[in-house]
């Protein structure tokens, strides 16, 4: 058994740490999972029955659920696409030209600090996918999570290592005086950046 502490965690952070840990775990067995909300429970029910897995849970009060994930031989494990990710295999990856499309360093027009968690747990997830997209295009506002005091450069390291292009827009970094502070991946232009979106198999825009 391995016991995950996802207390105080936001969306997707309790699922992904599940699936870390599933992944530990290998062909068989139980994790655990402390969470503090009804929603995470939810999430975690929806992966367990999406993997065919055992899934069980307890309310131990108003903030605390015990949530079992039991993996058995029916289970669709995530192991070898996972081990690819890591760094150690990308290049036998299969990557589709999906290109992610970054306008904002902000997700959707409700509350601002909400608004940029939820961009921030929306990169996080991205960088917890099995395969990454091919392109990363952050243009407008979103140049700010490319550079100096984003929360999100570690998350980006990850998804280039695992084969994304990161890009930033060129001309948006000099608007709002960020040239001097990109801390990943490359910069680029509109010319570009058109190309990208036309080559495209799919964009996606959070």
């Amino acid at each position: 058994m391995i016991k995950v502490n996802a207390l105080g965690d936001a969306c997707p952070i309790p699922v992904v740490k599940t699936k870390n840990a599933i992944r530990e775990l290998g062909s068989g067995g139980v994790v655990e999972v402390s969470v503090d909300n009804e929603i995470a429970v939810q999430n975690l029910n929806k992966m367990a029955k999406q993997k065919n897995y055992e899934f069980s849970y307890e309310k131990k009060s108003d903030t605390e659920y015990i949530v079992t994930v039991g993996i058995n031989s029916d289970s669709k494990t995530d192991t070898n696409t996972v081990s690819k990710i890591s760094g150690t295999q990308k290049d036998e990856i299969s990557l589709k030209e999906t290109v992610v499309v970054i306008d904002s360093d902000k997700m959707g027009d409700g509350d601002e600090e909400f608004s940029k968690t939820l961009l921030k747990g929306f990169i996080y997830a991205l960088s917890s996918q099995d395969i990454p997209p091919a392109k990363i295009i952050f243009y407008n506002t979103g140049v700010k999570m490319t550079t100096k005091g984003s929360e999100s450069i570690e998350d980006l390291k990850v998804l280039a290592n695992a084969g994304a292009k990161i890009y930033s827009c060129g001309a948006c970094l000099n608007n709002y005086g960020l040239t001097e502070k990109l801390l990943i991946g490359e910069v680029t232009n509109m010319y570009d950046i058109a190309g990208y979106l036309l080559n495209a198999d799919l964009v996606v825009r959070p």
